[in-house]
């Protein structure tokens, strides 16, 4: 039986980190809770009052969204970028995360210390010789110019690197024993319990690529193949100016989709973490 003291300290101690946690939240979720609340308020009734109470309920806003900005073409861009760029990772960071894991070949540890090199190196110090070298092949304001350079992620790599040193070796010496070759062996058996671990790398990559602006303002010059935050910054400068409810409306459109991504992916991605957390060599 637990003693009386003992039992009292951990309850204390328990409360004191639900407490603190939920302190925290509130002030990560406050500006969540602002936003939202601006994008539903008539513009006039916007500085008027207590900011935490609940406004007027108005669609003005979003209608003033809708009809001013291709909201659809720029979520259309979005989708076909995020995703383009998903595919190509996948195909390029679980084969190479396989062979840093499982294969065994000259030159593997320092191919690792050159995937963590990678991960220290902003992608903002590479841009110039990037745009130069899409330039010349005159990708500049296109899809080709927003998928390309990121079509393999060091993170990634590391991430499923991590994941697949979790999965027992057996499982692998089996299926050699049963003559499976090597890309048998990625394809049925790999792939699939790398579910949450793709998953995990899916969500930060969706998350990155869907609110980048530094690179589409870099390689783009109109609509034609613009993301979400480069369409929505370009009308807010042109078109919504200084008012603050369409402004809101926007940004909540423009975040929706990653809570709804989120909510959805939610088990395999906590799944995921906790699992490539294990194995650090």
């Amino acid at each position: 039986m637990i003693p009386t003291s003992t039992r009292g300290r951990y309850l204390l101690q328990q409360g004191s980190i639900h407490l603190a946690l939920a302190i925290g939240a509130v002030f990560m979720l406050l500006p969540f809770w602002l936003m939202l609340r601006t994008s539903f308020t008539p513009p006039d009734d916007i500085f008027r009052g207590n900011l935490l109470a609940l406004p007027a309920f108005t669609l003005e806003n979003y209608a003033r969204v809708f009809e001013d900005v291709p909201i659809l073409r720029y979520y259309f861009n979005g989708i076909v970028v995020v995703v383009a760029i998903f595919i190509g990772q996948v195909a390029v960071c679980v084969p190479a995360a396989y062979a840093l894991s499982r294969l065994r070949f000259t030159g593997q540890a320092l191919s690792l210390w050159l995937v963590l090199a990678a991960m220290m190196v902003p992608y903002q110090v590479t841009a110039i010789p990037v745009y130069v070298l899409l330039s010349q092949l005159g990708l500049v304001n296109s899809y080709g110019a927003l998928i390309l350079p990121f079509l393999s992620s060091a993170f990634s790599v590391f991430l499923l690197r991590q994941f697949f040193l979790s999965i027992p070796q057996s499982v692998f010496e089996s299926a050699r024993l049963d003559g499976a070759s090597p890309f048998r062996i990625l394809w049925h058996i790999v792939f699939p319990m790398a579910r949450p671990a793709i998953t995990t790398f899916g969500i930060f990559s969706f998350v990155s690529h869907w609110n980048d602006y530094f690179w589409p303002s870099f390689v783009l010059r109109n609509d034609y193949a613009a993301t979400v935050p480069f369409g929505i910054v370009r009308f807010l400068d042109q078109e919504l100016g200084s008012e603050y409810g369409p402004q809101m409306a926007a940004a909540t459109l423009t975040v929706l989709p990653l809570l709804v991504g989120f909510l959805l992916a939610q088990r395999q991605f906590i799944a995921g973490m906790s699992m490539t957390s294990g194995q650090v060599d």
